[in-house]
C-alpha cells in the first residue's frame, strides 16, 4: 500500500460532511414542492450552477460556465512562479442535474467530491489564489444534463464539451413545446456558440468520475469502493404490435388478434432472454394499449425496450434473439410487429492507467494485505461516456445501500464518502506520479 496524501484525518472527515451538506443544501434547490427535480436550462440549473461556482471561488478556482452551461472551476498549474492557464488537464466531474423525484446523490456526489479533492492538492500562490503544483491543471465540472429528463436526450452537457453536439438537437422540444434552441436562449445562452464549449484532446490528461454505485454489488460485497471497468453500451427502442380493435363481449378468443397480449408476452421474453445471458439487462419501461377502452380488444400496443450490456457485440446477439422470438410470439398470435430505434451507445472501456490509480488510490484506504478492489462495470450511463470520445476516462463507486438510485431513497454514507475523497485524491497523485515516471 502505497500513501501519497499527507494529510490529517480530520481533515478528511471534515471533507466529507461538507459534501454531505451540500448535498442536502443543493436538494433544497427544486422545481418540484415535495421532491427534487432540476432540469436543464431551467431557474434551478442556474441556482445550482451559481452555487457551484462560489464554492470553486472559495478554493481559489477560476470559474466559468461554458457554452452549453456547464460549470467549470479550474486550478492552474504552477509553473515556477506563475500559474500557466494552458496547461494539459485532469477533469474530474459529473453532474447536478436530475431526474424527477430524485435523489441527492446520483452525480451530485461526485461533484463535491471533485471540489474537496481540489481543496486536499490545490497551492497557494498569494492574492488569495490557488494553484495546482502536480503536472497538470485541475478542472472539477458540473455538467448540466447527463439525465436528459427536460428534451429527453441525455448527456448533452458533456457531448458539447466533447464537440459532440448534433445541430438536430436544436429542434428538440420539452413537454411544453419549449425547443433547445429558444431554452438557450431564455437561459441566456448562445446556440451559434456551442462550439466554443468543445475541448481538445491535446488539452486533456484524462477524465476522472466519481459516482454512487446505481446497484447493490458493493453493498452486497460489503465494500465501499470500487473500480469501474467499463461503462455498459446501449440500445433502447420504441416498438409497435398491431392487431385488430373489436368489440370485447362479443369477439370469441379464437378470433381475437389481441395486440396488448402479444407486447405482454414480449415483454416476458425479453426477461426471459435476459435473465439466461450474462451481463445483459433487457427492461421494457412504458407499455400502452389503444384504443383503450374497456370494452375493446387491444388493436394496437406500443412499448418500449432497454437494452444493455458489458459488450457491444453480445448485446447485438441479445437483441437479434429477442427479434426472433417476437416474430414466433407474433406469428403464433395473428399479430405484426416493428421497432424504432431512438438510442445506440457504444460500450466505454475505463482507461487501464485510470483503472490501476483508482485502484491505487482505493487501496490506499484499506487495510495492509486486504484483497484487491472489487472491479465493477457500470450498468447505467455517465458523463465519461462522451468525455471518453476525447480523452481517457476512469471512474470510482461508492456504495449505495440496497442499490436504489433515480429514487428519493438513494443513500451513500459520510463515512464512504469520506473513503473516496481520499480514494480520489490519492489516485490524483498516482497519476501524477506516472506522470513525473
Amino acid at each position: 500500500m502505497t500513501v501519497l496524501l499527507e494529510v490529517a484525518p480530520d481533515r478528511i472527515a471534515a471533507a466529507a460532511r461538507r459534501v454531505m451538506a451540500r448535498c442536502e443544501e443543493l436538494a433544497r434547490v427544486s422545481a418540484a414542492p415535495d421532491g427534487i427535480e432540476r432540469v436543464y436550462l431551467s431557474p434551478e440549473h442556474a441556482r445550482v450552477n451559481r452555487l457551484a461556482a462560489e464554492w470553486m471561488r472559495e478554493l481559489g478556482m477560476r470559474t466559468r460556465q461554458d457554452a452549453a452551461g456547464n460549470q467549470v472551476g479550474r486550478l492552474d498549474r504552477i509553473e515556477g512562479d506563475r500559474l500557466s492557464p494552458d496547461a494539459p488537464t485532469l477533469m474530474i466531474g459529473s453532474h447536478l442535474d436530475t431526474v424527477p423525484d430524485a435523489g441527492r446523490f446520483d452525480g451530485i456526489v461526485g461533484v463535491l467530491m471533485g471540489l474537496e479533492v481540489a481543496r486536499l492538492l490545490r497551492t497557494p500562490v498569494g492574492d488569495g489564489r490557488h494553484g495546482s503544483a502536480l503536472p497538470f491543471a485541475i478542472e472539477v465540472v458540473a455538467f448540466s444534463d447527463e439525465e436528459g429528463t427536460r428534451f429527453g436526450k441525455a448527456l448533452l452537457g458533456s457531448s458539447a464539451v466533447a464537440g459532440l453536439w448534433d445541430e438536430d438537437w436544436w429542434a428538440l422540444t420539452d413537454a411544453g413545446g419549449t425547443t433547445l434552441r429558444q431554452a438557450f436562449l431564455e437561459f441566456g445562452l448562445d446556440p451559434a456558440r456551442i462550439g466554443e464549449a468543445a475541448r481538445r484532446p491535446d488539452e486533456l490528461v484524462g477524465y476522472l468520475e466519481a459516482h454512487i454505485e446505481q446497484g447493490p454489488e458493493l453493498d452486497r460485497r460489503g465494500e465501499a469502493l470500487a473500480v469501474v471497468s467499463s461503462i455498459a453500451s446501449a440500445r433502447r427502442f420504441q416498438l409497435v404490435v398491431e392487431g385488430e380493435a373489436r368489440h370485447a363481449g362479443g369477439t370469441p378468443y379464437d378470433m381475437r388478434r389481441d395486440a396488448l397480449l402479444g407486447a405482454s408476452e414480449a415483454a416476458l421474453a425479453v426477461e426471459r432472454i435476459c435473465q439466461a445471458e450474462h451481463h445483459i439487462i433487457g427492461t421494457v419501461g412504458q407499455l400502452e394499449a389503444f384504443p383503450g377502452a374497456v370494452n375493446i380488444v387491444p388493436g394496437e400496443a406500443r412499448f418500449s425496450l432497454d437494452l444493455r450490456g458489458e459488450f457491444d457485440g453480445h448485446r447485438d446477439d441479445v437483441w437479434d434473439a429477442i427479434s426472433h422470438e417476437l416474430d414466433a410470439i407474433m406469428g403464433r398470435r395473428g399479430l405484426r410487429w416493428h421497432s424504432r430505434e431512438v438510442h445506440d451507445a457504444a460500450a466505454v472501456m475505463c482507461a487501464p492507467l485510470l483503472q490501476d490509480v483508482v485502484r491505487q488510490g482505493i487501496t490506499s484506504t484499506r487495510a495492509t494485505g486486504s484483497e484487491d478492489p472489487a472491479v465493477i462495470f457500470s450498468r447505467a450511463g455517465h458523463d465519461a461516456m462522451s468525455i471518453g470520445a476525447i480523452t481517457d476516462v476512469g471512474m470510482l463507486f461508492l456504495r449505495n445501500p440496497d442499490g436504489i438510485s433515480h429514487h428519493r431513497d438513494e443513500s451513500v454514507s459520510g463515512a464512504d464518502v469520506a473513503l473516496g475523497i481520499r480514494a480520489l485524491a490519492e489516485s490524483v497523485l498516482h497519476l501524477a506520479a506516472d506522470r513525473r515516471a
